[in-house]
């Protein structure tokens, strides 16, 4: 038996005792957690310290090192996200409804776990912690698959978790780590139906492809952002470009950043000379259209570059004459995750919400919103961006199914 198939096996097992676990004894769980994590977050930090300094000597984008690093405030945040689920409501066993049939069967519909859960996944520590604790809440038990940048971050993670687990009684296999990096190791672990009962996938686009594409296990995709924002006719200029700025510049190695700004024509002459002020002082590179190079100085913009999740100060920028043709272009170009119009234009507004075709979709705020803390979810493990059972931020209640429950006095069908 190999060593994942070790792993697989106390996952499975795992779950059938978690699944029965009370809200109780998981909410402990994660309350657990949140102390392991604080008394060992200079192990933590330490280990994270190896792997950003490993980033940095292969010369990795600082974008990206940004994903990897975690800093006191962002092990604040792990803890805090460990509270945050606890209180959230427990989804297993909730009875979404009832009813009577003619032959007097009663028939309900509960939520349960969906079973053993393999996560794989790329730099961000923290999505370690929300995997797991979204996971635990859940009823699920989960086999983890981290990028080999966050190898040593990711163990002394685990480390803490497993701790925490042994003092509730629940089993260490609840959460378990796949240690060996290789890409050989990933596609064994996509074959493991026996054991794993959902795939989740939170990455760059070519590991996502290269899960499904591979996968015997069911998969859900958490898609990779090419985000828009549309800065319509009658926009607030000054607030629009504070969006942007805050939507490309805050992390922009993140799945939410956004990644082209559509400007109505109307404005365009006006508005892209405060946009390149803004964003010029913070470094980020504009690469435009032909039109849109006349009213700033920018890199000519190719067709890639409107297919591309840059994940870095990196900015796309067309000119389009109205509403309907930014909404063409998102539908071409759009990775369908989130995007967002600046408008005083109620009309327009509205038929943007409806006639964009994207997980999340905003009015007059940054696409940085769409994430399971901002959105009340308490954390979430990736943003769904397909249409199958989930879409949007991946939280709790997502990482349950249902059964039906039949309650009868001894009846046969006739």
């Amino acid at each position: 038996m190999t060593d994942l198939t070790e792993k697989g096996v106390k996952v499975r097992e795992a779950y059938r005792f978690l699944r029965l676990a009370s809200t109780t004894v998981k909410n402990q769980a994660l309350k657990a957690i949140a102390d392991s994590i604080d008394m060992n977050r200079g192990e933590i930090l330490d280990a994270n310290s190896l792997d950003v300094l490993q980033a940095r000597n292969r010369e990795i984008k600082e974008s990206l090192i940004d994903r990897l690093a975690l800093t006191e405030k962002r092990i604040d945040g792990m803890i805090q996200a460990c509270h945050d689920v606890a209180a959230l409501p427990d989804p297993v066993g909730e009875i979404e409804t009832t009813w009577v049939q003619k032959d007097g069967l009663r028939i309900s519909r509960e939520r349960v776990p969906i079973g053993a859960i393999g996560m794989i996944y790329e730099s961000r520590p923290n999505v370690t912690v929300d995997a797991s604790i979204l996971a635990l809440k859940s009823g699920n038990s989960v086999l983890l698959k981290g990028g080999s940048d966050a190898i040593n971050s990711n163990r002394a993670i685990v480390q803490a978790i497993k701790r925490a687990l042994k003092t509730v009684g629940l089993p260490g296999g609840c959460v378990e780590l796949i240690e060996d990096i290789s890409r050989d190791c990933v596609m064994e672990m996509l074959k493991m139906r026996e054991y794993l009962s959902l795939i989740i996938p939170r990455g760059g686009s070519s590991l996502i492809q290269f899960v499904v594409n591979n996968s015997t296990v069911p998969v859900i995709e958490t898609g990779t952002g090419n985000c828009h924002i549309f800065v319509d006719y009658n926009a607030d200029l000054s607030k629009a470009v504070a969006i942007i700025d805050n939507a490309k510049t805050q992390r922009p190695g993140t799945c939410n950043a956004v990644e082209t700004v559509l400007v109505h024509e109307k404005i365009a002459g006006k508005f892209l000379p405060m946009m390149k002020e803004t964003l010029s002082r913070k470094n980020v590179e504009l690469r435009g259209c032909e039109r849109s190079r006349q009213f700033a100085e920018m890199i000519p913009a190719t067709e890639e570059d409107y297919e591309t999740e840059f994940l870095d100060l990196i900015l796309a920028v067309k000119v389009v004459n109205d509403v309907k043709e930014a909404i063409e272009h998102i539908e071409r170009y759009s990775s369908h995750h989130s995007e967002s119009i600046l408008t005083e234009d109620y009309s327009n507004a509205r038929y943007f919400l409806k006639a964009v075709d994207s997980a999340a979709v905003y009015v007059n705020a940054s696409t940085r919103f769409t994430d399971g803390g901002e959105f009340g979810f308490g954390s979430e493990i990736g943003i769904s961006t397909q249409k199958l059972h989930a879409r949007g931020p991946f939280g709790l209640r997502e990482l349950t199914s249902y059964k039906y429950t039949v309650m009868g006095d001894y009846q046969v069908r006739e």
